[in-house]
């Protein structure tokens, strides 16, 4: 069962970012291989492929959700190209991050918002049009 769990949490990080299951190894394996597999075979074999929520509305949540946590750069990182693979635009990845603003603190909102703009330029994405009311 653990085995399997593995090659479909492997999977689905493949399908989400093909660079997100290297990065993570790389980072964990040499220091806590377990955290690793609980990451992959856990978070995404098991939790992330839940069929209630879309990829889509799932990264919105996540974005959010790290957003409010803070010191998490590097996870929302992966998580916002993860959001561009699943279909958010940057516009609507902006408006959610604008709206954590009201519930976490600008702080929060303007750290996530530079990361963004740090993964929108990496895939050419700037500027992003003004969304207005």
């Amino acid at each position: 069962m653990t085995t399997e769990r593995r090659k479909h949490g492997e999977a689905i990080l493949d399908r989400l970012d093909g660079t997100a299951r290297a990065h993570l190894t790389a980072t964990l394996d040499d220091i806590s291989p377990d955290l690793a597999d609980q990451v992959i075979s856990w978070a995404f074999g098991e939790i992330y492929d839940r069929p209630a929520l879309p990829p889509r509305d799932r990264q919105l949540v996540i974005l959010g959700i790290l957003t409010t946590l803070g010191n998490c750069e590097p996870q929302l990182k992966m998580h916002l190209r993860i959001a561009l693979n699943a279909g958010l635009t940057p516009d609507q990845i902006t408006e959610a991050l604008l709206q954590a603003a009201v519930y976490c603190g600008m702080p929060r909102a303007l750290v996530a918002t530079s990361i963004a703009k740090q993964v929108f330029a990496e895939r050419g994405l700037l500027p992003v049009p003004p969304a207005g009311p």
